[in-house]
């Protein structure tokens, strides 16, 4: 089985001393593609950069870029240019990490609805898809992607773990789903047990969100408790579990689904 695992925060501290291993161990579980979290100017560059540094081959990394809501109020003048430029490297896949939250509110509401803004007016300006986040925010995010949505090439709220009210509102957009280990978590992800059924197998992807979200599931469990890509098998298994369906068919729709949003290109044709 190949998997997708559509968003890896790699340039997280946490994996600065050997971020080759990390992508290395993802491979030998059978993690074949990752794409790296862009979630400031910074750490997109940084993004970009380890996906060149790490990926002789260029087609295993891949990589957004964008501005996390949590750092809204660090948008400048010259922000949307810097990441245009961003946006016309082959490595950079996706507008975001972007959205809103309304949940630590580390930035002005007002602000992030704004950046939003310059994100998806960015994604309709180059044809890339979104990558989106958003906690608390469902239906105000709703609300600005409406305006949007008809040019748009597509979107897909990662790390999904709200409730079926914006499950439902998301999928009326037509946008793609991420799920995560969130869903491994008996105290907070037993919601989604019964949502995920209800997701389009043409619109469900995977993603670790490493370091974060390790699955409490997972047996045995790692030393330090820190989250990475070879782990994204555990959650393949908890969402086959849950849609009634093997691991070998969602792994090949996961995949399929996460090769088409990202133009990413198969592993087969290299």
């Amino acid at each position: 089985m190949q998997l997708v695992d559509i968003g890896v925060n790699l340039t997280h501290p946490t994996f600065a001393r050997d971020p080759r291993a990390v992508v290395d161990r993802a491979h030998a579980a059978g993690v074949a593609q990752l794409v790296l979290t862009g979630t400031s100017l910074d750490e997109s560059e940084s993004a970009l950069a380890l996906c060149r540094e790490l990926d002789e081959g260029g087609h295993r990394l891949f990589c957004t870029a964008g501005i996390h809501p949590h750092d809204a109020s660090q948008w400048t003048s010259t922000t949307g240019a810097q990441l245009k430029a961003l946006f016309g490297e082959p490595e950079v896949r996706a507008v975001g990490e972007c959205g809103l939250d309304f949940n630590r509110d580390l930035s002005p509401r007002a602000q992030q609805e704004r950046v939003l803004e310059e994100h998806l007016q960015l994604a309709v300006e180059t044809g890339l898809p979104v990558f989106l986040h958003e906690r608390d925010a469902d239906q105000r995010l709703v609300q600005i992607l409406r305006t949007f949505r008809d040019q748009l090439s597509a979107a897909v709220v990662h790390c999904f773990t709200g409730e079926k009210r914006a499950l439902y509102a998301y999928l009326d957009l037509d946008l793609h789903i991420g799920i995560t280990g969130w869903i491994c978590d008996e105290r907070r992800g037993t919601h989604l047990h019964p949502l995920v059924r209800d997701i389009p197998a043409t619109r469900l992807m995977l993603e670790s969100d490493a370091p974060y979200l390790l699955p409490r599931t997972l047996r045995p469990k790692p030393k330090g408790g820190q989250n990475e890509p070879a782990f994204l098998p555990e959650v393949l298994r908890e969402v086959a579990g849950h849609r009634g369906v093997s691991e070998e068919q969602l792994a090949l729709s996961t995949t399929h689904c996460a090769q088409e949003f990202f133009r990413i290109p198969p592993m087969n044709e290299h």
